[in-house]
């Protein structure tokens, strides 16, 4: 697929704005995927553009004013994240004012770009939804706003039951879409009487709250589906009928001026944090992607993968994977990466031998994982660094192991699907030399890599301080010249052409020039991650900073294509023609940056109606009672609950959404629950665990759309393509339940030699979990093979699960002991005590909290250190104080809590001596498998050439 020329198919950010919960549409694509060829270009096209960017195309006047306004909403983003409004002192915007404008651009383009669904349930939906809160809204409110609520929701139901055509936009649609930009931006106009008046809403503050919501709810529908729009019904009624609701989640109900003042004059609800990720960070990045595909990165990018991969076993899908890993940085989006990569590489996949369904699935499984794969991850990232509380530097240290290997792990599952099926790789144009001479040669671009990197890592370090203020001028004139320099090196190569996914394939591009053809590419990538992780910017400014420089190369690289190599990629011979097609190139992908960005700032509104519910009325607190009760206060049970709940919600709601209600509802209670189990879970491991899971929805049958999305490009069946897609991606199941009970994978608290230590055994323990899960390791399995290599994988995660059994790594203690206990303790090591103290509801509860053993001469003055002051009563000690901004503090722990036992660390061996017997019975298998594969069995080679 041609990704320089499809605006719609790349298109950058990190969320998965699906055609979720369209199941008319989702069964007319497996229709038509079960036939022979699959989806043309233009339906595969319409698909991706159904999901991403509207279905509704009309002509003329109108369609050129989306596209107006999409290119202002840019503009305006790109403004609001530049430093040029401060330095100028002209359109500075509080966070609150820039959500404003954020919401008004996104609603308006959804209701001109998504026509609504008429299927009877989505019809039966779109109706019930404004009755039935109109109702609860007048009910609720002041006699007053009676009448004006009643004409508002009257007039949203009669322009639902006049329709919403494709090809072009009713009066009716535009009265809708232009009341919700005036709702939308209330706030921003009304400013400083909201604030003078804050908490004491008049009339008009309801009116205005009443018609954004429902106009919010009916847009969330028509651009994500009805699953976002019920769940925020439920909790928006919920609000309103707490004392109707079944004790344990009862509450004493709000008023419409509590619930409107709440959901959409302050910033809990509608105009919360989610929608201020997405306005400061996330749109950066969506636009960033979108004009890197536009530059042409996305074809790059898959033809690199091919060049350097297609030649092995299963070739087109190991580079399937690789490439879809690479394009995660273009789109954050699931199906538009199955279809800009699945277009090319799966019908090469089905020409070594893979089934439509299996190639499908290849593509599925590696175009969900780009939301996890470090750098650029999903938008729930960028929602962590304010939900956690850390920087986003960490969310990406905490991220890069459990991808990384997630990745190597999927390219390991195609080549035990290669060796099941003797397959091979494509024909190479070259013959490769001697091994000796490739791995020195590897090993000496290695070094010239980290060599480089050091190099301009300490030339920075000595750059700035040397030349002060002139610093950022001489940084910029370095990168220009390193950028020149590369498009020098790629004009010497011939420009990549769109390969032909249905011609036939005779041989491989030659890796050398393929890479050197596009190296300049990787640049903005680079400003982006030296921003984001050596200066340690904030990630709107990183990608701010990025998409300027991206801009730059938009601009430039055409025109100097044509004074180097004669012409650019598209034949253009003329420098102003290049550079009038350069500024085309940015014009397009600032719109279809914006249009991409429309689902993520509605979902993100959306999911704020959801908590706002959830701390207006506490809810988080009873959920925690019912899923105590629910899982026994078992912490595996609680995470299995989560993971199910993470699917199911994950069917409706796009990635961003799901994670956001997941996690404000589940993510505390697994850190209680995690304590009053002994184990002390960080927030970030809860955090991902959810995140993960919610991408994992994408996969799952029988709603994962992209699934549906492969199965349209390689022609197989939409249903066995998901399940397929959901066995391939069990590792990415399993290793959020690991790094819950193994934070080393997190890389929490781990130096570099240990964290690299972590990685090569993590890895050896995922294709070791893979090999079980697809019953070939050598051979194929045998049921006790796959269990020994399931143990021996467990074994590698967790090796002091087994360790523990052997020798407890904790000495209890009485409390009298603790002074005596802290004093004789290693500094630095982990402490414990078990506490029994009260909940946030008053309700008795018992708990564990970890501190670290604090330098100090004996254990009172180590107790004062960590903050605390006890009293003895008998065997009874009584916590009396905790100091402010300390250890203990932090911890939880306060006064009147009574301690009930110490836990101070015990002596007691590594946990990595349990490698020694996993290792040992990973020996056996091998043993095992050869003896079978030996002369009396054929290979699958042979298997397949006796064929």
């Amino acid at each position: 697929m041609n990704s320089d020329e499809d605006p719609k198919a790349g298109g950058g950010g990190h969320d998965n704005r699906n055609i979720r919960g369209n199941q008319r549409e989702a069964a007319a694509v497996e229709n038509v995927a079960s036939g022979a060829g699959g989806l043309s270009q233009s339906e595969l096209d319409e698909l991706v553009a159904s999901s991403d960017t509207g279905a509704r195309t009309p002509a003329g006047w109108v369609g050129r004013l989306i596209l107006i306004v999409a290119f202002c909403w840019s503009l305006f983003q790109i403004w609001i994240a530049s430093p040029l409004p401060f330095i100028l002192e002209v359109g500075i915007f509080d966070e609150t004012q820039k959500r404003s404008f954020h919401l008004a651009f996104a609603m308006f383009l959804a209701y001109l770009a998504y026509p609504a669904e008429r299927s009877p349930i989505q019809m039966g939906l779109a109706l019930g939804v404004p009755i039935i809160l109109t109702l609860l809204f007048i009910n609720a409110g002041p006699s007053g706003s009676m009448w004006w609520i009643a004409l508002i929701g009257i007039g949203i139901v009669v322009a639902i039951v006049l329709g919403s055509p494709k090809n072009w936009v009713p009066p009716w649609e535009w009265a809708l879409a232009i009341v919700s930009v005036c709702c939308a931006l209330y706030i921003y106009f009304f400013y400083d009487e909201i604030a003078r008046r804050i908490g004491r809403p008049i009339t008009q503050d309801l009116v205005i709250a009443v018609a954004g919501l429902l106009l919010l709810l009916e847009v969330t529908r028509r651009a994500l589906g009805p699953a976002l729009t019920v769940v925020a019904s439920v909790f928006l009624i919920y609000t309103f009928l707490g004392p109707y609701m079944p004790s344990i989640i009862a509450h004493g109900g709000n008023s419409l001026a509590e619930v409107a003042n709440h959901q959409w004059i302050t910033t809990q609800g509608v105009f919360g944090i989610a929608l201020g990720v997405s306005t400061s960070f996330v749109f950066l990045f969506v636009l960033f992607g979108a004009l890197l595909d536009k530059a042409g990165a996305g074809n790059y990018f898959i033809q690199v993968a091919f060049s350097l991969m297609g030649h092995m076993r299963g070739g087109p899908a190991k580079a399937a994977v690789v490439s879809s890993a690479m394009t995660g940085l273009i789109s954050g989006s699931s199906i538009a990466n199955v279809v800009t990569t699945g277009t090319f590489t799966i019908p090469l996949m089905k020409k070594v031998g893979f089934s439509s369904e299996k190639a499908g699935a290849v593509e599925v499984a590696s175009s969900v994982n780009g939301q996890i794969m470090p750098p650029v991850m999903g938008a729930a990232a960028f929602l962590m660094v304010e939900y956690v509380g850390i920087p986003y530097f960490d969310v990406v240290k905490h991220a890069f192991i459990p991808a990384t290997i997630s990745y190597i792990a999927l390219v390991y599952i195609v080549h035990l699907e290669a060796m099941k099926a003797g397959m091979q790789g494509l024909p190479r144009p070259y013959e490769p030399g001697p091994w000796m001479r490739r791995l020195v040669g590897f090993v000496f671009g290695v070094m010239l890599i980290c060599a480089l990197s050091m190099f301009v890592y300490y030339g920075m370090g000595w750059i700035r301080p040397t030349f002060g203020g002139a610093a950022p001028y001489i940084i910029f004139a370095l990168l220009c010249a390193a950028y020149v320099a590369l498009v020098w090196v790629g004009s010497r190569e011939a420009p990549l052409e769109i390969d032909d996914p249905n011609a036939e394939v005779t041989e491989l591009p030659m890796p050398g020039p393929t890479v050197r053809s596009g190296l300049y590419y990787i640049l903005p990538v680079v400003v982006l991650v030296w921003a984001l992780m050596v200066d340690r910017l904030s990630p709107g400014l990183s990608a701010f900073w990025a998409t300027a420089f991206m801009i730059f190369i938009l601009l430039t690289q055409r025109p100097l294509m044509v004074m180097l190599r004669g012409e650019d990629r598209h034949g253009i011979t003329s420098v102003g023609g290049a550079l009038k097609a350069g500024v085309g190139d940015l014009v397009d992908g600032m719109i279809s940056g914006a249009r991409n960005m429309i689902g993520i700032g509605i979902a993100t509104a959306t999911a704020g109606i959801i908590v706002g519910a959830v701390s207006q009325t506490g809810v988080g607190s009873a959920l925690a009672d019912v899923v105590e009760v629910l899982s026994g206060g078992h912490l595996l049970a609680i995470l299995l609950l989560t993971a199910v709940l993470s699917l199911i919600l994950g069917m409706g709601l796009p990635t961003t959404a799901n994670y956001i209600v997941v996690s404000a509802l589940l993510a505390p209670v697994i850190v209680t629950l995690g304590q009053q189990n002994g184990l002390i879970v960080p927030l970030i491991a809860v955090h991902l665990f959810v995140f993960y899971f919610g991408i994992m929805a994408d996969v799952t049958p029988p709603v994962g759309l992209a699934s549906f999305a492969a199965a349209a490009v390689s022609g197989g069946d939409p249903i066995k393509t998901g399940v397929v897609a959901f066995f391939y991606s069990l590792r990415t199941a399993a290793l959020p339940f690991l790094f819950i009970f193994n934070t080393d994978l997190l890389l929490i608290e781990v130096g570099w030699i240990h964290g690299i230590f972590v990685f090569v055994t993590a890895t050896v323990a995922m294709l070791l979990f893979a090999a079980a899960t697809q019953g070939w390791f050598i051979t194929r399995n045998n049921i006790l093979e796959s269990v020994a290599l399931l143990l021996v994988a467990f074994t590698i995660f967790r090796p002091g699960f087994w360790m523990d059994m052997v020798a407890p790594p904790w000495d209890d203690r009485p409390p009298a002991e603790l002074a005596q206990a802290l004093e004789e303790s290693p500094v630095g090591e982990p402490f414990r005590l078990v506490v029994a103290g009260l909940n946030d509801v008053g309700d008795p509860v018992e708990f564990r909290v970890q501190l670290p053993v604090p330098e100090g001469e004996t254990g009172e003055d180590r107790l004062a250190a960590l903050g605390v002051e006890t009293i003895q009563n008998g065997d009874e000690v009584i916590i009396d104080n905790v100091a402010f901004d300390t250890p203990a503090q932090e911890a939880g722990l306060d006064w009147d809590q009574q301690i009930l036992q110490v836990r101070a660390p015990a002596e007691a061996p590594s946990k990595y001596w349990m490698y020694i017997p996993a290792f040992a019975l990973l020996a056996l298998v091998i043993w095992m498998q050869r003896r079978r594969a030996g002369p009396g069995e054929a290979t699958p080679v042979q298997r397949a050439a006796a064929a």
